[in-house]
């Protein structure tokens, strides 16, 4: 069994890039959540309170980022990420820590793009500022995460998937809408046959690359909103069918959280080994 796809999100809650090739670095892949949006007080904003973020489109152009969203009246932009911004106090999840502000310009056209009635900031994660994984689950000492969630890699998995589009028109045969993989916002996608199998792994390997499988993955309100056009399935789905058959200490869950132990490469199609 080999990855299927590959996936980084620069800015946190906004759309991700397919690749065929990513760099695994303690805290992610290299530019995965390096940036995400803040509001003026420093809290985080996600698609939890905005699921228009799923519109914002996210390219690379060498050194350079471009944004976009399907807005006629407002255009592309492009800006030169930075290290030496502002630095500020931002909360993430209850942490307080230290980002870096990319600029006024940035600021005023995701305002815009996403209609938003306050200011935002575009924030930059700081090297000089490690946040830590949730300590229950560190492998090791200082075990560290981007501005993912909690954990710097998510997996999912092909015949997880198949089986709850199966339960979904199961439930739901006259309403059925198949639920695509971007909904779970995975880092690695791997093929399997087995549905779930990897709720009960302990760790994955691709080539020399070790992941340690640390919890499965509990799933949120994102998962039911459209990551093309932000707008939320009127179903609930897929939580509503998640409830009723991947249930685990109060929350749904889909996909495992891992850490690595080493850095390097993992590449689409490389093959896995499993523990």
């Amino acid at each position: 069994m080999v990855i299927s796809e590959i996936f980084i999100y620069p800015i946190k809650s906004c759309q991700g890039i397919r690749v065929d090739q990513a760099q695994v670095t303690p805290k992610g892949f290299i530019w995965d959540r390096e940036f995400m949006l803040v509001d003026s007080n420093g809290v985080f904003l996600t698609q939890r309170q905005h699921p228009q973020l799923a519109t914002i489109k996210v390219l690379f152009l060498g050194n350079l980022i471009s944004l976009s969203v399907k807005k006629t009246s407002l255009k592309p932009f492009i800006f030169k990420p930075s290290f030496t911004g502002l630095e500020i106090e931002v909360d993430i999840w209850g942490t307080r820590t230290i980002a870096i502000d990319q600029g006024q310009q940035v600021a005023e056209w995701f305002k815009t793009a996403l209609d938003l009635e306050e200011n935002c900031r575009l924030v930059r994660q700081s090297p000089k500022y490690i946040r830590l994984v949730d300590q229950k689950y560190a492998v090791k000492e200082n075990d560290q995460v981007s501005w993912a969630d909690g954990y710097p890699f998510l997996l999912t998995a092909t015949a997880s998937l198949a089986e709850l589009n199966r339960k979904i028109l199961d439930f739901e045969p006259q309403n059925f809408e198949e639920v695509p993989m971007n909904r779970f916002r995975p880092n690695i996608v791997v093929k399997t046959t087995e549905p779930f199998i990897e709720n009960n792994w302990k760790f994955i390997q691709f080539d020399e690359i070790i992941f340690d499988i640390v919890k499965p993955c509990s799933r949120c309100i994102i998962t039911t909103t459209d990551q093309l056009t932000g707008k939320k399935n009127h179903l609930q789905e897929p939580l509503r069918t998640l409830s009723k058959f991947q249930f685990a200490k109060e929350s749904m869950i889909f996909g495992v959280n891992m850490i690595p132990r080493n850095q390097g490469f993992v590449s689409v199609s490389s093959s896995y080994k499993i523990g």
